[in-house]
């Protein structure tokens, strides 16, 4: 039986790579300039990323609730999903922090989260499409 996501649940895992890489790159030019405005570009994109990871999150549990065998993908899909809203969480109390006290922890936890988000895209939309023999 192929299991198919809902196109919502598409549009919001795929929201949240380019939230998360933007949170990255800002981290990146942060640390660089010192600027600090970069720091308020990834504090809104961390909000974003975690509103798209929080409601994917929600859709992957629904699906977790309707899997029928194939329930070990959809429950490591989870995990990353959660390990990812986890790390951006404390990633976005990092950056609530001083300017200067948000790096170097802020761009480690960007990492992290960056590398979650994009193993938990492609895991969701790869484990769609496939059928059986997978």
């Amino acid at each position: 039986m192929r299991r198919t996501l809902h196109p919502l649940h598409v549009v919001l895992l795929a929201g949240t790579v380019p939230l998360f890489l933007g949170v990255l790159f800002t981290d990146i030019a942060y640390f660089n300039t010192y600027e600090v405005q970069w720091k308020n570009f990834a504090s809104w994109l961390l909000v974003g990323g975690l509103v798209f990871c929080g409601l994917a999150a929600l859709f992957a549990l629904v699906g977790l609730v309707r899997a029928s065998g194939r329930a070990r993908k959809t429950i490591i899909y989870l995990l990353l999903l959660l390990c990812t809203f986890v790390l951006g969480l404390i990633n976005a109390f990092v950056h609530a922090s001083d300017a200067w006290a948000s790096m170097p922890l802020g761009l480690v936890l960007s990492v992290i989260a960056t590398a979650l988000v994009f193993a938990a895209t492609w895991l969701g939309l790869f484990d769609s499409r496939q059928g059986e023999a997978s």
